[in-house]
């Protein structure tokens, strides 16, 4: 265990934020989503939320300042319904830790699966919440 690291975030997880570059991106994924299809880099959060993996990773990682909208979520598809109350929790979390991001932008879901083939890494949680994919961009880390 490390003093002040969400036991949340495994070490393999770690390491992979440490070895994100600005303009990385890491998507925390639903399990429902194709991220195997989509990645060669998965990582395993089974049982583990979304908006509980942002708030342990949050802390530790800088979304990038220098992109309009450096946080992504998939666009409802047309006649599809989802919960609100699943963006308002990731807004949440990056309100706690980085209030001054960008709103949440919603990408077009063939889009957004351009954007996980291409991400660094993804993390397939254990959240059923339909549209709980987020992607994440990393910023520079401040000094």
């Amino acid at each position: 265990m490390l003093i002040g690291i969400s036991p949340l975030l495994s070490p393999e997880l770690l390491a992979t934020l440490s070895s994100m570059g600005h303009g990385d991106e890491i998507i925390l994924a639903d399990a429902h989503f194709p991220g195997e299809s989509c990645n060669a880099v998965v990582i395993r959060a089974d049982g583990l939320k979304v908006a509980d993996m942002m708030d342990a990773i949050l802390p530790l990682f800088a979304l990038d300042s220098y992109d309009d909208h450096p946080v992504n979520m998939i666009a409802v598809v047309e006649g599809d319904t989802c919960d609100p109350a699943v963006e308002l929790s990731f807004r949440a979390m990056i309100d706690k830790h980085q209030p001054a991001t960008a709103p949440i932008k919603r990408i077009d879901r063939f889009e957004f699966y351009k954007k996980a083939q291409n991400a660094f890494a993804i993390v397939m949680t254990g959240e059923t919440a339909k549209y709980g994919t987020i992607a994440l961009k990393k910023g520079v880390t401040p000094v």
